[in-house]
């Protein structure tokens, strides 16, 4: 497939604009247009369905450990500052960059590759930003500086392998050029820069006192009402908090580690379950995420499941994987993230009760703490263990204890006296984007092929092949011609599959053949047409948008057969 392709659909047919177009745009910043707001909105109504309102909490799915229960929650997006440095946002979720003075550019410090080139009595670290070719590159990029003729590339010599910007010393910045620059000493000292949105809070703005953050993601607000969902509900671990919210950060683009800013949406689950189970849980959470994808249209050698890497994995995370799809913008054999599943232990919990932890010298989470000793960033304070009384007591006849405290303080001077009744609940993340799986299904769903036009005659065909749960408009209806009382018929049929909830589309211009392409192209799965049968039959021609099949259903019976064939 042909990304101009999809590109040009996108936008002919209303999926997805850059946003402030007419103004040039803003670069990391999309907006959905009328298809695209609906095929977006159903991706989050299939995962919200799937995995909160329909789940079942008296029956265990295929593959879970046990039964367990689901709710959910909306955050806000500005939270109290001290949640992120507890979270070690703050403080860990900041990269070094450079600026290039030349083209106003910036660049991440510790990703841009170069070499040490001299020529012509000159020497310089020249950079490339080239994935397939990088020495090819710095050797075009350093004769061209040089002033050196093609055929004279022999004489330029090397110092050192090719290595990344942070390697060399800062003083010899003002001989580096930078990745897109015509003359060096145009890049700047390498500064820290926080990833995160900030902003003021309050009608003063103050910089300091009204700091804030717009969130860099939607777990944080799900770990700190912990608390108040078991306090407000009965929901007992193990159980999952599900949230679908926008979360915003400044990153680095992976292509050509530029700096830029994104707004997505996230839909994020956080499931508590007991530290002895929690691998269960992960396993279980992995493969029904990838299932998912599969369950919805995305499959074949595009869709992988990939286990990460030890020297990946997050110094809290036991286990991450990714749900990872092979974009065709991406180059061949690479893939990119639609979801994460992590096993993020008990770390979260942990830090908003006792503040930010890290790893000591075993390897064992603790506080971090300052030169006084006391802790760096302050938790909260507050318990957020949970406490299992239905099993404590089944099980306190066994330990001769009549009440939970008095099993606690025969155990005083344990780490954790009150195990396994009262503990800190082990955390499995999946974490999906919302906007990076609506552009994995516009992906997946582009087709071309070969359909008979009006006069028989085979054309290629452009078709968005939705499933039927995700495609933003369910069926279209159709008068053949504008009279004879065609288009009553059709207004009525439409009246009803609108009232029934289904997003429908009524067009009587232009010859029907065009119009099922228009349809094609939006993705339909079904298109009605009144047609002159109707008026003596009562009944219209449905055709099916993936095998082109025809049949005739009564007039009456439309909505319901729509409403079967879309399950």
């Amino acid at each position: 497939m042909q990304m101009e392709k999809l590109v040009s659909l996108c936008k002919r047919r209303g999926f997805m604009f850059q946003s402030s177009e007419i103004y040039g745009g803003i670069q990391g910043f999309w907006d959905y247009g009328p298809l695209g707001v609906e095929l977006k909105r159903n991706v989050k109504a299939a995962w919200w369905n799937d995995m909160v309102t329909s789940h079942n909490e008296l029956a265990a799915p295929g593959g879970a450990p046990s039964t367990y229960e689901m709710t959910g929650l909306d955050c806000t997006i500005i939270m109290h500052p001290q949640v992120w440095k507890v979270s070690g946002h703050y403080d860990l979720f900041v990269d070094q960059m450079v600026d290039c003075r030349e083209t106003k550019k910036r660049y991440r410090y510790d990703q841009i590759h170069g070499r040490w080139v001299e020529g012509k009595g000159k020497k310089a670290f020249v950079t490339s930003l080239a994935e397939d070719d990088p020495e090819a590159d710095i050797q075009t990029r350093a004769i061209k500086l040089f002033g050196m003729r093609n055929k004279d590339a022999d004489q330029l010599k090397y110092d050192g392998p090719m290595t990344t910007l942070d390697k060399i010393d800062v003083a010899d910045l003002n001989q580096a050029l930078g990745p897109e620059a015509k003359e060096v000493g145009s890049l700047t000292e390498p500064r820290d820069f926080n990833l995160m949105f900030k902003t003021t809070v309050g009608a003063l703005g103050d910089a300091q006192k009204d700091a804030a953050f717009l969130r860099p993601e939607t777990a944080q607000g799900i770990f700190v009402n912990f608390k108040n969902v078991l306090d407000s509900t009965r929901v007992k671990v193990p159980f999952g908090i599900a949230q679908v919210g926008k979360s915003f950060r400044n990153e680095i683009t992976p292509r050509n580690f530029t700096f830029r800013s994104r707004e997505f949406e996230q839909m994020e689950i956080e499931f508590f379950c007991h530290p002895e189970q929690s691998r269960k849980w992960y396993e279980y959470w992995r493969d029904r995420r990838m299932k998912w994808y599969v369950d919805l249209g995305l499959a074949g050698d595009r869709l992988q499941l990939r286990d990460h890497d030890p020297d990946e994995l997050s110094h809290y995370s036991t286990g991450t994987a990714d749900v990872e799809y092979a974009f065709p913008f991406l180059p061949e054999g690479e893939y990119g993230e639609l979801e994460g599943i992590a096993h993020r232990g008990n770390f979260d919990l942990r830090s908003h009760m006792e503040g930010k932890l890290v790893e000591d010298e075993t390897g064992c989470l603790v506080v971090e703490r300052d030169e006084n000793g006391q802790p760096k960033w302050r938790g909260s304070g507050k318990d957020l263990t949970y406490f299992d009384d239905e099993a404590f007591e089944q099980d306190k006849e066994k330990h001769g204890f009549g009440s939970f405290k008095k099993y606690a303080e025969s155990r005083k001077g344990e780490s954790d006296p009150g195990y396994p009744y009262s503990f800190t609940p082990h955390v499995i993340e999946p974490s999906a984007g919302a906007d990076r799986a609506t552009l994995a299904f516009l992906c997946e769903a582009y087709t071309e092929d070969e359909a008979p036009d009006e006069k028989g005659k085979l054309q290629t065909r452009t078709v968005m092949k939705f499933h039927p749960r995700l495609a933003p408009i369910k069926a279209a209806v159709f008068p053949l011609v504008k009279k004879d009382g065609m288009p009553e018929i059709a207004q009525e049929i439409y009246g009803g599959l609108k009232a029934a909830g289904l997003t429908t589309f009524y067009d009587e211009k232009g010859a029907v053949g065009r119009r099922y392409r228009r349809q094609d192209e939006a993705g339909t799965p079904f298109c009605i047409t009144v047609d002159g049968d109707t008026l003596s039959d009562k009944t219209v021609t449905i055709r099916d948008r993936d095998s082109l099949d025809q049949w005739r259903v009564k007039v009456d019976d439309v909505v319901a057969e729509i409403e079967q064939r879309l399950k």
